[in-house]
């Protein structure tokens, strides 16, 4: 048998199909949209699902194209006359087919695993779940293209499969409106675009989408192997079932994997040394970037009276899942960019000393951007100047600097010309607003 295989792998279309899902789907993971997978391994493995809506017909149509090789060689009579049943002369096929379309995808995770191997440091067991659905998404498109290209032996079935396996997962998210949960089941690349620093894949999700795959798969090997339009229109009871199952697991709910938050990657991780510096564990590969300038800041921030003396990562997690705000602790917003190095590692100091001025998340009073920018630059004795919003060569969609620095100049040039001690005291009472809360505006105009 394994010779065979060997031989199936040799002259089949799976070598082609392989190298065609390494290089196009590594190729959109770099290209596309830009590299979105820089700060981990689960965002690499949730990129790698996003691209399956290119990659799933690819695999849908490389089937297909394999199952007319019968047909053109006009030996289908003559097997037909043998005595091996058709399960047993298909399964060669359906096993090179099913490892290219592993193979194929484990190679472009290998690809984006070269840019972030030095940087990536937290490894959640669903980094692994998450690419195993992923490659039997592929094996059950490559066994369904089998099956369809096997009963429509036409040149044009390859393509036109392709193109409707494509439309088929765009389509998907406005057809199961209003039941994303539904969408999910179905598409593997659904709700994977864009995956935030502490993005996660809930458990039931991959279960479901394994329970409809899996029975997805059976269904199309049935079909391969069925003689009889009899036995191929059973052949689609174990799709069926498959949903049928998949629905009981998942929670009826919508935006299960947009709203999905790992607590453990949240998680603070601390330098050695005082003062603490902590960061998220999906950001624990940034902690020494971090921590300098951090403790700088915090040295900056002891001129003023009941200053803090700790920095916590702000793992504030969409949609409203916020860090403990501590009036001991500032908080401060850490993300990646595209190299997966500190994407802010020059405005760290201000938005540390600017970051001591800041409100609790529920607070409606908060003081202006440019206040607090103003009273940091004060302590630190320097001018406003514009953020530098291109730190690594290009903006980070995670990190989004606001410019307040005009206005900040001219309420920082207010302050300069009081005296020290008048300047001292409405710094202290914008700082007290702040974190009680109360009206800020006005203590330094």
């Amino acid at each position: 048998m394994s010779r065979v295989l060997r031989i199936e792998l040799r002259r089949s279309a799976a070598i082609g199909a392989a190298a065609s899902l390494a290089a196009l789907g590594s190729l959109a993971m770099y290209f596309a949209e830009g590299i979105s997978f820089s700060t981990g391994w689960i965002q690499l493995a949730m990129t790698q699902r996003w691209y399956l809506a290119l990659l799933w017909p690819l695999m849908l149509a490389a089937g297909a194209w394999q199952a007319r090789r019968e047909h053109r060689s006009n030996v289908g009579e003559l097997f037909a006359t043998t005595p091996r049943p058709v399960s047993q002369r298909v399964a060669p096929t359906l096993g090179a087919m099913a490892i290219a379309a592993v193979a194929g995808y484990l190679l472009m995770g290998v690809a984006g695993a070269a840019w972030i191997f030095d940087t990536a440091g937290y490894l959640p067991a669903e980094v692994f779940v998450v690419t195993g659905v992923g490659a039997l998404a592929l094996v059950a498109a490559a066994w369904l293209g089998l099956a369809v290209g096997r009963l429509l032996p036409s040149p044009v079935t390859a393509p036109v499969l392709g193109v409707a396996g494509l439309g088929l997962l765009l389509m998907l998210p406005l057809a199961t409106r209003p039941f994303g949960w539904l969408g999910l089941i179905l598409s593997p690349a659904a709700e994977m675009n864009m995956p935030g620093d502490y993005a996660t894949v809930p458990g039931e999700v991959s279960a479901a989408q394994s329970l409809w795959l899996a029975g997805l798969a059976v269904a199309a090997v049935l079909l391969l192997a069925s003689d009889t339009w009899r036995n191929r229109s059973a052949a689609v009871l174990p799709a069926a079932v498959g949903v049928a199952l998949a629905a009981t697991v998942i929670p009826h709910e919508n935006r299960l994997v947009t709203d999905a938050v790992d607590p453990v990657a949240r998680e603070l991780v601390c330098a050695e040394g005082e003062p603490q510096v902590c960061v998220s564990r999906a950001h624990q590969t940034l902690l020494p970037e971090v921590t300098g300038p951090a403790r700088e800041a915090l040295a900056v921030l002891q001129r003023m009276p009941g200053a803090p003396t700790r920095v916590h990562e702000d793992t504030f997690a969409y949609p409203d899942t916020y860090p403990e705000f501590r009036t001991d602790t500032v908080l401060l917003r850490v993300a990646a960019g595209r190299t997966g190095q500190l994407a802010n590692k020059p405005n760290v100091l201000v938005d540390v000393v600017s970051g001591a001025f800041s409100s609790p998340p529920a607070c409606q009073n908060p003081p202006a951007s440019a206040d607090q920018l103003a009273a940091a630059h004060w302590l630190m004795g320097t001018e406003p100047l514009a953020p530098d919003r291109e730190p690594l060569g290009r903006p980070d969609p995670g990190y989004v600097v606001e410019d307040a620095s005009v206005e900040a100049a001219e309420v920082w040039a207010h302050l300069r010309a009081l005296p020290r001690d008048e300047a001292a005291s409405r710094v202290g009472a914008l700082r007290e607003a702040a974190v009680n809360c109360l009206p800020a505006q006005g203590w330094l105009r």
